[in-house]
């Protein structure tokens, strides 16, 4: 009997030393009865609102914990505060109303959840009706200026004004209401998407007068209209500077170019573009290419495709060569060597009989004194030509193995020559007696 009752004082000791800290060891054994109530909330909101809240807080002697306020949409939570609550009272805060797309006007619901320390809840709902805001106006804003787009119809905003064929920024719309927050809208993985301002890019096929609109229920935007073409076939925009478009031509085949302003100061790849009386003819061999229009460094260049691929070589000597590495790079190789990015590799052109031609000029499109780079399979790492496969008869050009200076397969100037400068050369490779017996002839021209 003694022994229990020096067990127990020992224990009532710990317990009072305990509760003289500032935060009890809390054992969860379901005691209290907390109460929340709803003091303040909006009674409707828009999309896009910051919501205030403010809920009242007791229990019956036992201690809270904290207050979870969340917003639903569709039992699907879409915004979440917690608050510690420490203390009896009265605790404030904010919620975000998401502004989403295709979302129409609706009911959202307003859950509250008291905890205490020993995990008993105490919940509270409250209906919130929701509606899109009616902007009074919306703002285009690019680099340079800000533009006015103005309400035409519900949800729908234009903007028509003497406009640049090409424009890019991003739309914001106003604060709305007293509880409105901006909401902008830009551009991700091709289409209009809210809560960020990356540059929407704006065409249209000519500059002059015209509408950019936009709508803030579907995010629909117009126009988006390139004008340049290849042979009547709209190019596609890979980046703001970068336009595509794939086609079938045929060897000495017209070729048409629109809509691209200054096109006679470009730099365009003869190899397979030629220019001839003020027009254009395909230079290359019959098949499907993907030509490319770069308005950063003003070049159209080209690759061969099979199918809806970019080309590879193919085991009977057909398809496509890339070039990857050091010394080559077209319009110059100052501002666009290709390097080892095989995102860079140059495509050379299909000639027939299974040859593939590159020209380049010296000092200007390849380095008159070094080069090093090699022919590959594909544009990418994988099939690529070694010196057991590649030979060449040339005087000035001459294929590593490994020991003379040049890793092997890549291409380097034979000691004590240089390429002349200003001089045209052509590299042709021929795959014709097999892929593993190619050779390479380079010609000044």
């Amino acid at each position: 009997m003694k022994k229990l009752i020096k067990n127990s004082i020992y224990i009532l000791l710990l317990a009072l030393v305990a509760s003289c800290k500032e935060e009890e060891l809390i054992v969860p054994i379901g005691g209290g009865s907390p109460t929340i109530d709803v003091k303040l909330k909006p009674e409707t909101a828009h999309f896009g609102d910051s919501i205030p809240f403010t809920v009242s807080v007791a229990d019956q002697g036992v201690k809270l914990s904290t207050v979870k306020a969340q917003l639903l949409f569709n039992e699907e939570v879409v915004a979440e505060q917690i608050i510690r609550t420490k203390e009896y009272g009265d605790y404030s805060g904010k919620l975000f109303v998401p502004f989403l797309k295709d979302i129409p006007n609706g009911s959202a619901t307003l859950k509250f959840t008291l905890q205490n320390v020993e995990l008993v809840k105490a919940e509270k709902t409250e209906s919130l009706p929701i509606t899109r805001p009616d902007f009074p106006f919306l703002n285009f804003v690019t680099a340079a200026k800000t533009y006015k787009m103005e309400r035409v119809a519900a949800n729908q905003y234009e903007l028509t004004e003497n406009l640049p064929f090409k424009i890019a920024g991003y739309i914001e719309a106003p604060a709305f209401g007293s509880l409105g927050n901006l909401i902008q809208f830009g551009w991700e993985n091709d289409a209009v998407t809210q809560g960020i301002t990356q540059n929407i890019p704006f065409s249209n096929s000519s500059s002059g007068v015209y509408t950019i609109a936009f709508n803030t229920l579907t995010y629909a935007a117009s126009p988006f209209i390139i004008g340049y073409a290849f042979n009547g076939e709209g190019m596609r925009m890979l980046t703001d500077d970068l336009y595509a478009v794939d086609i079938q031509v045929t060897e000495g085949q017209e070729i048409t170019i629109d809509g691209i302003d200054g096109l006679s100061t470009w730099w365009i790849d003869e190899d397979y573009i030629r220019q001839e009386g003020g027009k254009y003819y395909f230079n290359a061999s019959t098949g499907k290419y993907r030509f490319y229009a770069n308005f950063d460094k003003s070049y159209v260049f080209v690759e061969a495709m099979n199918g809806n691929n970019l080309a590879t070589l193919n085991a009977d000597g057909t398809g496509a060569i890339w070039i990857i590495g050091e010394g080559i790079g077209k319009p110059t190789v100052a501002g666009n060597e290709v390097g080892w990015n095989t995102d860079n590799a140059l495509c050379l052109a299909p000639i027939g009989n299974k040859r593939y031609r590159v020209t380049v000029v010296a000092g200007q499109s390849i380095r008159a004194s070094t080069i090093n780079f090699k022919f590959f399979h594909q544009k990418g790492w994988g099939g690529e030509y070694k010196n057991t496969e590649l030979s060449t008869t040339s005087d000035i050009i001459f294929v590593g193995d490994g020991t003379n200076g040049r890793d092997p397969g890549n291409l380097g100037i034979l000691t004590g020559k240089t390429l002349e400068n200003n001089a045209k050369y052509e590299f042709v490779v021929d795959l014709s007696e097999g892929n593993d017996k190619a050779k390479l002839t380079v010609t000044k021209k």
